[in-house]
């Protein structure tokens, strides 16, 4: 019986040596995984229309928080909210407007973004460069987006590389435009897959192809 016992007691002793943590491993292990959360590359979408009081078009946006995206999946903003994590309440709005990709190079542990025009609607502005449908861009550290009456300024806080990026919204009260001068060369348009590299020039107010385009479904 009392060999028995000490069987008993010496295999839990074992066990709990062998399998069990110590404090300082969970600490390690604790103190990693906030790190790689305080690294992460942050897109911040700030968004501005002149009706925005009283249209309610960003209403079901996540505005004041940050939000984790797998870096894989494009970021999509657009009326349909089947197919846009971003939407938009505005029936002159495209159901599916505009894509926000990321990606990294080799030679850079950051990870940077891509927009993609998906409306058919009108052209995208982009720090002055205007993209037609399908047509795409890598962004600069800032850009200002336009589209119909939207205004938007895109800034990218630098994080490693990793699977996911976080997204913070917010709404601005006052025009982007009016107020930020953002004249940073950027890369020619693509569609897709294609490739081509000039410096684009910077217009201070960048207008739309036709600003009087009829936005009815």
């Amino acid at each position: 019986m009392r060999h028995t016992l000490y069987t008993t007691n010496f295999t839990c002793s074992y066990s709990e040596v062998d399998f069990f943590p110590s404090s300082r491993d969970i600490m390690s292990v604790s103190q990693t995984l906030e790190t790689e959360e305080d690294f992460l590359t942050c897109l911040q979408i700030k968004l501005f229309h002149p009706q925005q009081r009283s249209g309610g078009m960003f209403g079901l946006l996540p505005l004041g928080r940050r939000l984790k995206q797998d870096a894989d999946d494009p970021l999509r903003l657009g009326r349909d909210g089947m197919s846009c994590a971003l939407a938009l309440v505005d029936l002159k709005a495209s159901r599916k407007q505009l894509s926000l990709q990321a990606y990294h190079t080799p030679q850079k542990q950051d990870m940077y973004f891509s927009i993609q025009n998906l409306s058919k609607k009108g052209r995208l502005i982009v720090n002055g460069v205007a993209l037609e449908y399908l047509e795409k861009l890598d962004l600069p550290d800032k850009a200002l987006v336009r589209f119909g009456e939207y205004e938007m300024l895109l800034v990218r806080e630098a994080g490693e590389a990793k699977g996911s990026f976080e997204v913070e919204l917010n709404v601005l009260d006052r025009s982007p435009f009016t107020e930020t001068c953002v004249c940073i060369p950027v890369k020619t348009p693509v569609l897709d897959t294609c490739s081509g590299y000039m410096d684009g020039l910077c217009s201070h107010e960048p207008l739309e192809l036709d600003e009087t385009m009829s936005y009815k479904i």
